[in-house]
Order: structure tokens, then C-alpha cells, then sequence
């Protein structure tokens, strides 16, 4: 089963928005097998945006991403990272549909709210930047055979 990582930063956290996000991603049927409130060290931030090491808005990222309190969330389910993608919107929420995450909340380009893996093998690294196995509990339900 596909797994992906979902962060809600800290100006969702800030907005109020946190709840509301969540359930929007519940309302998807995938689970949530995993979940977090923390706030991110310098360290492991530069390690989870380290693809963006060399770009100048590097260190924009870092500083923001590790501003205040975030929510972690592990998510399961089949093609969850590009649901969860599909569902958070286009990066910019200004070029983000009505609908998504982004779309209906977003502010701007730095401050969009979430973060999430943009490919399978992005979701295997990031996800063990933030859990362990050990935090990680797949289940089943009774409804994942009518939604999933």
C-alpha cells in the first residue's frame, strides 16, 4: 500500500486551519497512519528540503518551515501521493482550483499551508525524516473495500 507524508505548517497551524485540513483529507477514505505536533528543528528541516539546498529561496524555506509548531501526518492508501497532491492544490494558491486546499485557504507562495510528497520515492525519504516504523500503524476498516 502506497504511503505519503503530509505536513500542515505552521500557518495552518497559526490560521486555525488544521482541523479543516484534516478533514479534508479523511473525507479522501485514505487513512492516517501516523501523526505528529512538533515543531521541526533547523537540522531536520534542512534535511527534508535538502533537494532545495542550492536554489536561493533555501534558507526562506527553512526559517518558515521551522517558525512555529506543524502537524506530521503519515497517509495511506493506493495512489495516496497523488491524491494527496491533487487535493492540496497547485503550489502558488493564486494558479491553485477552487476546492483544494490551497485554493480555498492559501495566501501565497510561501506561505501555502502544506506540504506534501511529490513522488513515491520522495514520500519513502521524507517519511523517515519524520516517523519511525514504530509510529507508523496501518489498519483496516470496514468501509476501505466501498471507498478505497
Amino acid at each position: 500500500m502506497e504511503k505519503t507524508l503530509i505536513l500542515l505548517k505552521p500557518d495552518s497551524i497559526q490560521r486555525n486551519l488544521s482541523g479543516q485540513i484534516i478533514n479534508k483529507i479523511e473525507q479522501t477514505g485514505y487513512k492516517i497512519i501516523g501523526m505528529k505536533f512538533m515543531i521541526l528543528t533547523e537540522s531536520k528541516a534542512k534535511e527534508h528540503y535538502k533537494e532545495h539546498v542550492s536554489k536561493p529561496f533555501f534558507n526562506d524555506l527553512v526559517s518558515f518551515i521551522t517558525s512555529g509548531p506543524l502537524i506530521a501526518l503519515a497517509i495511506e492508501g493506493p495512489n495516496c501521493v497523488s491524491k494527496m497532491r491533487s487535493i492540496m492544490g497547485k503550489t502558488n494558491p493564486s494558479e491553485s482550483d477552487p476546492g483544494t486546499i490551497r485554493g480555498d485557504y492559501g495566501v501565497s507562495l510561501s506561505m501555502n499551508l502544506i506540504h506534501g510528497s511529490d513522488s513515491v520515492d520522495s514520500a519513502s525519504r521524507e517519511l523517515k525524516i519524520f516517523f519511525n516504523e514504530t509510529e507508523l500503524y496501518s489498519y483496516e476498516k470496514d468501509i476501505d473495500n466501498w471507498i478505497l
